[in-house]
């Protein structure tokens, strides 16, 4: 039987005697164009990381700022694109022009951006001002050492959690939104080490779930029993792991910033001296982790896996980073003096 309509399925259900029902379920059916677009809306976002949809923001706003209408014409964004092309790096104008691409797209406008004069100007802006990409140093496993030791032995609230905070970091090759987001009840200790459920990432937007594997360590480093302690001094048994803390030393319950993590390794590299503190960042952490295991062997496989890389090309990059001197021809002429025979 074919019903039309949610009154006749109500009607043969309960019976005729259903006063004022037809109004109210036309007053629902009225409602449902608006709710269904508030729902479309929601998966249309949802559809985009929110660090992807707050840069797109970003760009749009930088282009209105700068005298820039909406929608636009190729005139226009090839301007805008001449007027900065010596000021800003050229992928930060590739991201800007793709803002406009989708924002153009998404209001039902024609993609000024795909006009081939567009596309031939920024070609040459990244022709003639290319410059290579800011990398993050890389932390060394005897620097990650270094900044242990200097924690371990002050011994505060803050160096406990940020003790663990390090260690789960590199070792769990972390990005900073995944580290910040890890709460108790994603942690399983089992006898090899930790399991870290990791519900939601960059390369995970549907929510599948990823998991990442710890061992235990040894005396020196071992990040399970970083985060033990840590967890232990705290009493934390729900909840955020890595919370904010007050400077007298009182734990909140929410989680740290993601992006106090830079601030957190800069500083604490510079009060351990080292050389290159500037150059940290919360991606100094995955980094660092990814170049050493290239350097003591761990297979390519290995590294994305632990680190969740999806894409060959931006592993690979961090392990050709830590076998520059692998296999290296020019230490075979520089090796024991073999030029001289």
């Amino acid at each position: 039987m074919h019903f039309k309509n949610i009154a006749t399925i109500i009607t043969i259900i309960v019976g005729n005697k259903i006063n004022g029902c037809y109004n109210y379920v036309m007053d629902i059916q009225k409602a449902r164009p608006q709710q269904n677009l508030v729902l479309q809306q929601n998966y249309i976002i949802a559809a985009t990381s929110t660090n992807t949809r707050k840069a797109y923001q970003q760009d749009i706003r930088h282009f209105v700022a700068w005298g820039g209408l909406l929608p636009t014409t190729p005139d226009v964004v090839v301007q805008y694109l001449e007027y900065y092309a010596a000021k800003l790096n050229s992928r930060t104008l590739i991201r800007r022009v793709t803002a406009l691409k989708n924002w153009h797209l998404y209001q039902n406008f024609s993609d000024s951006t795909g006009h081939p004069l567009v596309r031939k100007t920024l070609t040459g802006i990244q022709n003639i001002h290319g410059k290579p990409k800011d990398k993050a140093a890389a932390l060394q496993v005897k620097d990650l050492i270094t900044m242990i030791n200097f924690l371990t032995a002050r011994g505060t609230m803050h160096d406990w959690r940020n003790n663990a905070l390090l260690q789960i970091g590199f070792f769990g090759a972390f990005r900073r939104s995944e580290l910040v987001a890890i709460k108790y009840q994603h942690l399983q200790f089992v006898h090899k080490g930790l399991e870290i459920l990791i519900p939601r990432s960059k390369t995970d937007q549907s929510g599948e779930g990823l998991w990442c594997a710890i061992p235990y360590g040894d005396a020196t480093l071992c990040p399970v029993v970083a985060l033990k302690t840590w967890c232990e001094k705290a009493n934390i048994t729900e909840g955020f792991i890595f919370r904010s803390i007050t400077k007298s030393g009182i734990i909140n319950n929410d989680a740290i910033a993601a992006e106090h993590l830079n601030i957190i390794l800069k500083n604490l590299a510079k009060l351990c001296s080292l050389s290159n503190h500037k150059n940290y960042s919360s991606h100094s952490l995955r980094r660092g982790f990814a170049t050493a295991a290239s350097q003591q062997g761990a297979s390519l496989g290995a590294i994305m896996k632990q680190g969740r890389w999806r894409h060959y090309d931006t592993a690979l990059g961090y392990v050709e980073e830590g076998q520059r001197f692998t296999d290296n021809a020019a230490s075979i002429i520089l090796d024991k003096g073999s030029w001289q025979k």
